[in-house]
């Protein structure tokens, strides 16, 4: 579930976060494929190395930096959950985005992440894997899917969200550590997989 932290002196970066759920699979037809070559595969238990990719690639345009700050033991210890699966997109065969669903919480899924690496923004891709995830995440046991956006993610993000059938519950405002902040090595970085 997306925290809401408050600022302190790593957690300057202002964001005000927006939640969203939906109750029941949406009964709107999915978005038309895009015509390209296109496969989503499940990464079980991908290693760290190849998450970490993933996760800073698609991430540093919008600020994700709370995965980045997790050591090794921490981050392995949420992406090997047998509850979390992590599906990545590829396009003609070149890792263009991936998604992360977490069924840690009975009755309930959660989109964590979803994004795409920046070369493969504006084709239709990003509309194409939420459906695909929507369509992943309702389950028989499922009773209520969330997803969590804020204001650093892409413009079009809570629009999308809303298209496909999520419903705005609450916003509260958050703090994240600023990417610079990090890339700049003012902050401890987690250690890498060698």
């Amino acid at each position: 579930m997306s925290s809401v932290f408050a600022q302190t002196g790593q957690r300057t970066l202002k964001v005000v976060l927006t939640f969203l759920e939906m109750a029941a699979p949406p009964r709107r037809p999915s978005r038309p494929r895009p015509l390209k070559k296109l496969a989503v595969l499940r990464a079980e238990h991908p290693t760290l190395g190849f998450y970490r990719y993933l996760y800073e690639t698609v991430g540093s345009p919008w600020q994700w930096t709370d995965r980045r700050l997790m050591g090794d033991d921490e981050l392995a210890a949420i992406v090997h959950d047998d509850k979390v699966e992590i599906y990545v997109l590829f396009v003609a065969g070149v890792p263009a985005g991936f998604v992360e669903l977490d069924f840690r919480t009975m009755g309930q899924v959660e989109i964590v992440l979803l994004g795409l690496v920046p070369e493969f923004t504006g084709q239709g891709l990003g509309g194409f894997l939420l459906d695909w995830a929507v369509d992943a995440a309702w389950r028989p046991a499922t009773e209520v899917l969330k997803v969590t956006t804020n204001t650093q993610d892409h413009p079009r993000a809570l629009s999308m969200y809303q298209k496909a059938g999520f419903n705005v519950t609450r916003r509260a405002e958050s703090y994240l550590v600023p990417l610079a902040a990090i890339e700049a090595g003012t902050l401890a970085a987690p250690e890498q997989d060698a």
